[in-house]
């Protein structure tokens, strides 16, 4: 689907530092169609790793690297503290509803817990935080070790959970100490996909010939990217709005940056580019040219001078055999005119798809993965 030329383009520094993060994301849900009512799912540098939920209740690697790294009784060992932490998040969106005085509708409760680590510095830092409905609910604080209530309804849990100082400790030590021990050992064994660069492909983009031009750039990893407009060699901030980074379903990332050219003229659109950055990697650089444009209208203009032509053809042809239809009938009233036999008549029908997990007011201790 993409062609990466890298010869030309690529300039790896292989001495660059990079931050690399492992993720775990916990979301059980309440009256929400066609979902499973509980998922889990780990990613490292945001590449997803395993996989569970509520209808298979099965963790499953995602990763072939992932094969490797860990024998088959983590897969075992991590079902079960999934299915587990299945449990305790259905009582904790229950005592969710209860702090908020509801009973029914659609509602959500997730966790995210994980680190970061620095390859170069060696700097980690742990994180972990609650939120209901989209909102936070409850977050770590790793500088003090401490729960913090992001709202009111939250504090009686974060209370008990600070007072609680065998385990504030030992979540002090997963999230400094063995979190990074797990990332530095996915990182090692998956680095061949981990660290490699795949360069994107850039087009340039336009609802109609009115609407802002989009630059988007997609297949590129990793997402350690920045992209922006550029004219005379000086980056444009005016009428330009950047959209986020977001993942593709083949493991690579997408993002575009739109600018407002309505009071450019068109002569002075040849100035300006849009430039790529991917890191480690020297930055590709597109000049904006009205022929590179994919637009609607210029595909519905595209469509104009064939219709314009087809059309006269048309009309003549349905003119010719009205004219037919009329002339034979002519004849064939003259020929019945002159009978005397009566004449039969036929006719011709055509048819044509980890740390502990605890509920908010009560602990439940299970090993981390």
């Amino acid at each position: 689907m993409l062609i990466f030329i890298f010869l030309l383009l690529m300039e790896i520094h292989s001495t660059a530092a990079v931050t690399h993060t492992l993720k775990h994301f916990y979301t059980t849900s309440s009256q929400v169609t066609n979902f499973p009512q509980f998922v889990a799912v780990g990613l490292v540098d945001d590449v997803q790793i395993d996989y569970y939920d509520s209808n298979t209740q099965r963790c499953e690697p995602k990763q072939n690297w992932m094969k490797d790294v860990v024998d088959p009784q983590y897969w075992e060992m991590k079902t079960g503290s999934c299915l587990c932490a299945q449990w305790t998040f259905k009582a904790d969106m229950e005592i969710a509803k209860q702090c908020f005085n509801q009973t029914e509708g659609v509602h959500i409760f997730q966790r995210m817990y994980g680190c970061e680590w620095n390859d170069e510095t060696e700097e980690v830092t742990g994180y972990e935080q609650y939120g209901y409905d989209g909102e936070d609910w409850i977050k770590w604080n790793v500088k003090v070790n401490r729960w913090i209530a992001a709202k009111q309804q939250a504090e009686i849990t974060t209370n008990q959970w600070n007072n609680d100082r065998v385990e504030l400790a030992r979540k002090n030590n997963y999230l400094n100490q063995e979190c990074p021990a797990w990332l530095k050992k996915f990182v090692d064994s998956g680095r061949s996909s981990l660290m490699r660069t795949d360069l994107p492909s850039v087009s340039f983009l336009q609802k109609s010939f009115s609407s802002p031009v989009s630059c988007h750039a997609t297949g590129f990893y990793p997402n350690r990217a920045e992209m922006f407009w550029r004219k005379d060699g000086e980056e444009v901030h005016d009428g330009v709005v950047k959209g986020e980074i977001l993942p593709n379903n083949d493991g690579t990332f997408q993002m575009s940056v739109d600018i407002n050219l309505s009071s450019v003229a068109p002569e002075d659109w040849s100035k300006y580019e849009c430039v790529f950055q991917l890191s480690g990697v020297k930055e590709e650089i597109h000049r904006l040219e009205k022929t590179r444009i994919r637009s609607n209208e210029s595909n519905i203009m595209m469509i104009i001078p064939v219709a314009a032509v087809v059309a006269p053809i048309v009309v003549l042809c349905v003119l010719g055999g009205i004219v037919f239809i009329y002339y034979q009938k002519k004849n064939q009233t003259k020929t019945r005119s002159q009978e005397t036999a009566s004449l039969s008549v036929m006719t011709d029908d055509s048819q044509g798809s980890n740390p502990s997990d605890k509920p908010l007011l009560r602990r439940k201790a299970n090993p981390n993965s």
